[in-house]
């Protein structure tokens, strides 16, 4: 993971998540997350940009 998408990932969890995935239900999520709470919307963020991407299977 870049230094980039690690400030991404801390600053602005949905920015991040729409980077990696793109706008689609994961980013939905992120965001609800991010609105509950900022640190639920940090720990899923890294989860999306530690996983494998979605369209690598």
């Amino acid at each position: 993971m870049s230094l980039l998408m690690i400030l991404l990932t801390i600053f602005l969890p949905p920015v991040a998540v729409a980077v990696k995935e793109g706008i689609g239900l994961q980013f939905l999520l992120n965001v609800l997350l991010t609105l509950i709470g900022w640190l639920p919307g940090v720990v899923h963020a890294f989860w999306v940009a530690s996983r494998g991407s979605a369209t690598a299977a």
